[in-house]
Parts: structure tokens; C-alpha cells; sequence
């Protein structure tokens, strides 16, 4: 129901609430700002648990698709030079996670991590030009024998502080399998090569773990 990165969040955050609901009780006669107060902690407590949910998603392994990684809106699809990795022209295809989004990050497609980095870095705004290459982030290739390699950013945005990655170079991963968390607002920008059938269009709504993205 919630993911593991959130439950220290989650219990700081009930444990905080249920007592600050409780002295709101006790020591405020204000009837009508009682109420108001203990309602407002009651809405913070909800928008913790839903940044942290973690839906099952049914995820149709298929080694001719590239699934999204994450649910969000796709904000740029072109070709660039990537330059960290495979140093040529790609198709990036970028997705933006609003706050309440589901911020569980999940493996495209099935196949060997051949790399995996962290970069410390910025916090920009997740849409800012320069956010790929100047803000917080990791980067993860994951190759099978249809795409060759696929590289998927993580990119933290103006409020995330931490990127949670779990790839290790050498292991073998399954397509829609939990591959990371990215706290409180983010981008993640898939690279595939320039010769593959795009499936999706400039913003339109994705959901990780099942739509897909690349046909081969």
C-alpha cells in the first residue's frame, strides 16, 4: 500500500499529528479553530500518505515494449546528444511527477544494469531545461538483446532532496519491477535509440508500470 522509503515519514508524521490533534483537544477552547487546526493536520497527513502509496501495477512483460518508468505527463520528446553514457544521438523521452503523482520509479523493460551513478547536484524546478544535467539525479542503463541499451534518468526537482535507486551494475531486473523512489517532485527521462517506434505524444498522462512508451 505505501512504499518502504515512507514509512519513517509516515509514523514521524501519525505520531506528530494524533498528538497535535489531541493538545488541540485538550488545551484550545476556540471551539471553531479547534476544528479548523485539527482538520488542517488531518489534510497534511493525508497528501504524506498519498505522495508515498505504491499501487500494484500489472505490468505485461513484453521484450518489444519500453514501459514507462514512472506515472506523469511526457513534457519534451526529441533528439539530443547524450553525453554521460552513450556519447550519440537519442530520442529522450521526458516525464514529468507533479506531487501527487505516484513517485515509485519501475524497471522499462527487462534485462542486465550495465550502469548505475548517483550525481549530486541542484535543485531546479523538474521542467527546467537544465535540470538533466546540473540537478541531483541518477543514471541507469539496462540492456536486453532487442533494445540494446536503454538509459533512464532520475532527476530530483525543486523540493526532492533524495533519489532512492536500488540498480546494481550486474543485475538482472524485470520490466515493471520496483527500481527506486524520488521524494516530493521530479522528472525521469528515458533515452532509446533514434530508430524505435515512440508510442506516446507531448503531454500526455502515463502510468508507470504499464503504459507503454517504445515499441521495437
Amino acid at each position: 500500500m505505501f512504499h518502504k522509503e515512507g514509512h519513517t515519514i509516515i509514523l514521524i508524521f501519525l505520531t506528530a499529528i494524533i498528538g497535535d490533534i489531541l493538545l488541540l483537544e485538550y488545551f484550545l477552547d476556540d471551539c471553531f479553530l479547534k476544528i479548523f487546526l485539527q482538520l488542517l493536520s488531518l489534510s497534511i497527513l493525508v497528501l504524506i500518505l498519498q505522495f508515498f502509496r505504491n499501487p500494484k501495477r500489472k505490468t505485461k512483460l513484453n521484450k518489444n515494449h519500453i514501459i514507462s518508468p514512472v506515472d506523469g505527463k511526457v513534457v519534451n520528446i526529441e533528439r539530443v546528444y547524450e553525453k554521460e553514457y552513450f556519447k550519440d544521438e537519442r530520442i529522450i523521452i521526458s516525464i514529468f511527477m507533479s506531487p501527487l503523482n505516484v513517485h515509485v520509479t519501475r524497471y522499462p523493460i527487462s534485462g542486465v544494469i550495465n550502469y548505475s551513478k548517483y550525481h549530486p547536484g541542484e535543485y531546479l524546478v523538474a521542467w527546467h531545461p537544465k535540470s538533466s544535467e546540473k540537478n541531483e539525479r541518477t543514471t541507469i542503463v539496462v540492456e536486453n538483446k532487442i533494445f540494446g541499451e536503454i538509459l533512464y534518468r532520475q532527476i530530483a526537482g525543486a523540493v526532492a532532496r533524495r533519489i532512492v535507486n536500488y540498480a546494481k551494475v550486474g543485475q538482472k531486473v524485470i520490466q515493471g519491477e520496483d527500481a527506486g523512489f524520488i521524494k516530493f517532485g521530479s522528472r525521469v527521462d528515458v533515452f532509446v535509440p533514434v530508430d524505435r517506434k515512440i508510442n506516446v505524444k507531448l503531454n500526455q498522462q502515463l502510468k508507470g508500470g504499464e503504459d507503454v512508451i517504445v515499441e521495437s
